[in-house]
Formats: C-alpha cells, sequence, structure tokens
C-alpha cells in the first residue's frame, strides 16, 4: 500500500468516526443517516408495492402495529431520559405485516419496519414479537447498517470524500441493498456482526421492558428459534442473526439490567 494512500485512509476514517447516541461506541460513518433514511423511504414503499400486506383490520396486522407502537413511544421516553431526543427527529415509524412465510422481520433507517407472517409462528406470543421487533430496531438506532456500508465501501474501493452519498451511484445502491430489507446480507462482515447483534440483544431488551413486555420471553424466543434451524437450512432470520449457546447466555447476563426498566402494562 503506497504511504499516501494509507495516509490518506487513516484521515478518511478519523474524519468519519462518530459516536453513537444509543451505544456510545465510535463507528466508521461514511454516508449521511438522513441520506440512508431518505432512500430507505423509496425502498420500503417499494417493497410494500410489491408484495402482499396484511391488512390493519386483521389481528395480527393490529398486534404489530400496538407493538411498534409501544416500542417507539419507550424509545422516544429513553433518549429523552438520555437528553438525546434529537437523534430521533427524523424517524417516522411504520410497521407492517407482509404475508411471506420466511421467518424474518427488518426495520430500514428512519424506523421502517416489516414483519413477515412466517415468524409469527416462532414468536407465538406478543411479547416475543416485542422482543424481535426491539432488537431490529435497535440495528436502525445504533447504525449498525450505515457502519456495514462504510466497512465495506472502504474494502470495496469505494470512493467516497468527505460523507458525500449519491443515490444515483449503482455501487452505492448496491451496497445499501444488500445491507438493509428484503435482500439483505447482514453477516457480510463477520467480525463486526458479533458486537452489532450483542449490541441489538442488550438495547432490544431495555426497549422492550421499557414497553411493558417481560424481557424473560426472549430466552425461550431463542431457544425456539434455534429448533426451528436444526437439520434444516437455517431461516433467512438466523442467517443474519446468530443464535447459539453463546448469545442465550448474554441475554441472561443483561436481563438483570433490563428488568430494571420492566413495568407491566
Amino acid at each position: 500500500m503506497k504511504p499516501f494512500y494509507f495516509f490518506s485512509l487513516t484521515v478518511l476514517f478519523i474524519a468519519a468516526c462518530s459516536t453513537n447516541a444509543i451505544t456510545g461506541r465510535k463507528q466508521l460513518q461514511l454516508f449521511p443517516e438522513s441520506s440512508l433514511q431518505q432512500q430507505a423511504v423509496g425502498e420500503y414503499r417499494t417493497f410494500l408495492q410489491q408484495n402482499k400486506v396484511v391488512a390493519a383490520g386483521n389481528s395480527n396486522a393490529a398486534m404489530v402495529k400496538r407493538v411498534g407502537g409501544r416500542l417507539s413511544s419507550a424509545i422516544k421516553t429513553y433518549y429523552a431520559s438520555r437528553q438525546k431526543p434529537v437523534a430521533l427527529n427524523n424517524y417516522q415509524w411504520e410497521f407492517n405485516l407482509v404475508e411471506d412465510k420466511q421467518i424474518n422481520a427488518w426495520c430500514m433507517p428512519g424506523g421502517k419496519v416489516v414483519v413477515y407472517t412466517g415468524l409469527l409462528s416462532v414468536t407465538q406470543n406478543e411479547t416475543a414479537l416485542a422482543v424481535v421487533l426491539a432488537h431490529e430496531i435497535t440495528h436502525a438506532l445504533a447504525q449498525h447498517g450505515n457502519e456495514r456500508m462504510s466497512q465495506v465501501s472502504i474494502a470495496q474501493g469505494l470512493q467516497v470524500a468527505g460523507n458525500a452519498f449519491t443515490q444515483g451511484n449503482a455501487q452505492v445502491n448496491s451496497i445499501f441493498n444488500n445491507v438493509y430489507g428484503p435482500g439483505a446480507s447482514i453477516a457480510v462482515l463477520l467480525p463486526n456482526s458479533r458486537k452489532q447483534e450483542l449490541e441489538a440483544d442488550r438495547f432490544g431488551l431495555i426497549f422492550t421492558a421499557m414497553a411493558g413486555y417481560d424481557p424473560r420471553e426472549a430466552v425461550p424466543f431463542w431457544e425456539r428459534m434455534e429448533k426451528t434451524s436444526k437439520g434444516n437450512e437455517p431461516p433467512q432470520f438466523l442467517s443474519s442473526h446468530p443464535s447459539d449457546a453463546n448469545r442465550i447466555a448474554e441475554i441472561k447476563r443483561y436481563m438483570p439490567t433490563a428488568l430494571k426498566y420492566y413495568k407491566r402494562k
């Protein structure tokens, strides 16, 4: 590697690092979050148009929206308590249930959430659904996608200067689609996925509890997810969300803290 190129990369890394409002961890972020949120709106609209959205009058669709409403309210309270309310200014929350057998759910930047009907056979109850959605929402709040896009961009040699983001850039769009939403390959960079997953577990448990759902339901839920994958090809949800004995042990370790926020509603 040429010295000047190495120096330029070092300067870029330092300039593009920022401290996340929720985790307090420094992250590489080459893309303005506002731009990612803007692109997410278009991708979300396209996805809803191309897939069968379960009508709001359906009991399961109503449950998804109810859980989403309670979680988004709890998250707003959490950020306000830490004097970080501005971090949520551009969040326009949407929660939709889509008819699909995949065991999956995801959240795009800005709070655009989709749950697949196939997931409900594993969640089995509203509290477990809250556990999943809180986990997915935390990925968005912690800007894990931005971090991964930035890392992939550097790895692919994408020319990104001064946090410039070009929606018309085919390479950027490809990276966006591989990180977010239905086509996501969230585990593009495996060395970092574990850290991000544990962050999503940790803060997801807190948000679950603050929304009035018992966070202890996380343990039996992840145990059910493990059983779902045994002897078969892992469901898409597990392909990007490693679930194993170590993870469950970590969840149990976080539980006393999460329970401090729990008040039954």
